[in-house]
């Protein structure tokens, strides 16, 4: 390990309040957000405009860059919003707006907000980033076709920080720019909007009628998430700035799982303790939280058709599974009081505990009370408590982790 290297910052996805203590909870440096228009995650949760100061002074207490994505196509009759939001941003103390469209960008410029390029822009080469280095960017994130070399090479030849995907779903677009949902559904992928039909298993019929066939084995037109765990040493190694987590429309759990896990590979590999093993455990920890399957993406070679799923939807190993919700929490002691609504709880089984200000906590019960007397075992309805060392609050959601059966 260089002693020149500088640790990249952690760049985390947040849709609410519950992912986005769950991600500073979990050690991001960083966290990137939307707000109401404008964002490429338009069915995702969203935090509204008003929302801003708020969620920047809770970052700014814990130390957490504060980026405003503004990253989709700007139309005429919304240059006045666009122009109210960046006000709004620079106001509430943004550090970075993420954007593309070239009104976003004169915005940023005519109200002196720091800018990022977004990945929308398909930077893969130095004269693109010097370009808009010369505009005023600060940042930008590297077109997600960019193999690791190709990224050394832009790093090496701009001023520019560079921010690249190191974790998250992954689209069979040019960097996102479809088509297909906006083709079939009248939902435009370049707003925010897309459903995903690619993400379904398809067929081909002849126009007779007579014969019909599935494409392939696999989902032939949604790839695998992006996964770097085994190799993000050498992502380190390369300079990057910004590791950057996708997943703005995923669960808390899965941001807290996500964020953490890459904290401590990068931690780990700033004391020299970062071995194969760890990596290996690191990757079967990712695959509890949703995924799609894991692909090494571009960094390497061009994916191939092993780099595509093999199901719809997730194949995590585990789920949650909701059991009953936090009634009180006792500080001193450290002990939670739940309430059993839904299924039971056993001695050694894993819970979640999930709340917009708690983020999303993973524990495991080592012990606990049933309707105040020591047992292994609760059913619903049953009163527990048992000791929890992390704050937890009233209100909070707990789920039971299970094991997902492989069919």
């Amino acid at each position: 390990m260089s002693s020149e290297l500088k640790k990249p910052k952690l760049l985390a996805p947040a849709g609410d309040w519950r992912m986005l203590n769950a991600a500073i909870n979990n050690g991001a440096d960083a966290v990137y957000f939307g707000v109401e228009v404008l964002n490429m995650r338009a069915k995702a949760r969203n935090f509204v405009s008003d929302e801003l100061s708020e969620l920047v002074t809770l970052a700014k207490e814990k130390n957490i860059e504060t980026n405003l994505t503004i990253n989709t196509i700007v139309f005429e009759d919304e240059l006045s919003d666009l122009d109210q939001i960046i006000l709004k941003a620079k106001n509430a103390g943004i550090d970075f707006v993420i954007c593309w469209d070239m009104a976003a960008i004169e915005k940023c410029i005519q109200h002196e907000m720091a800018f990022c390029i977004s990945t929308q822009a398909s930077i893969s080469n130095s004269a693109s980033a010097k370009m808009y280095e010369r505009l005023g960017a600060k940042r930008i994130v590297t077109a997600r076709e960019c193999s690791l070399e190709q990224i050394k090479e832009i790093k090496q030849n701009t001023n520019l920080e560079v921010e690249a995907f190191i974790h998250g779903a992954m689209c069979v677009a040019v960097s996102g720019r479809c088509f297909m949902s906006h083709e079939a559904f009248g939902k435009s992928a370049n707003r925010g909007e897309c459903i995903q039909p690619c993400r379904r298993e398809f067929e081909i019929r002849d126009k007779d009628g007579q014969s019909e066939f599935i494409i392939g084995e696999d989902y032939v037109m949604s790839p695998k998430d992006l996964c770097t765990i085994e190799f993000v040493d050498q992502l380190i190694e390369s300079g990057i700035d910004v590791f950057k987590i996708e997943g703005r429309k995923r669960a808390p759990e899965y941001i807290a799982k996500v964020v953490s896990t890459y904290r401590k590979a990068i931690d780990l590999y700033f004391e020299n303790k970062l071995t194969y093993e760890i990596k290996k455990e690191m990757l079967a920890e990712l695959g509890k939280v949703y995924n799609r399957g894991f692909s090494r993406g571009f960094y390497f070679e061009n994916p191939n058709s092993i780099d595509f799923s093999e199901k719809y939807g997730s194949s995590a190993t585990t789920k949650k599974v909701y059991i009953g919700k936090v009634v009180n929490y006792f500080d001193q002691a450290q002990v939670a009081h739940i309430l059993l609504q839904a299924g039971d709880l056993d001695v050694g089984d894993s819970i979640y505990v999930i709340g917009e200000k708690t983020g999303a906590i993973e524990m495991q019960v080592d012990s606990m009370f049933v309707n105040d007397v020591e047992a292994e075992h609760a059913d619903k309805k049953d009163e527990i408590t048992f000791k929890c060392s992390r704050p937890i609050r009233k209100g909070d959601q707990i789920y039971k982790i299970v094991e997902v059966e492989v069919t």
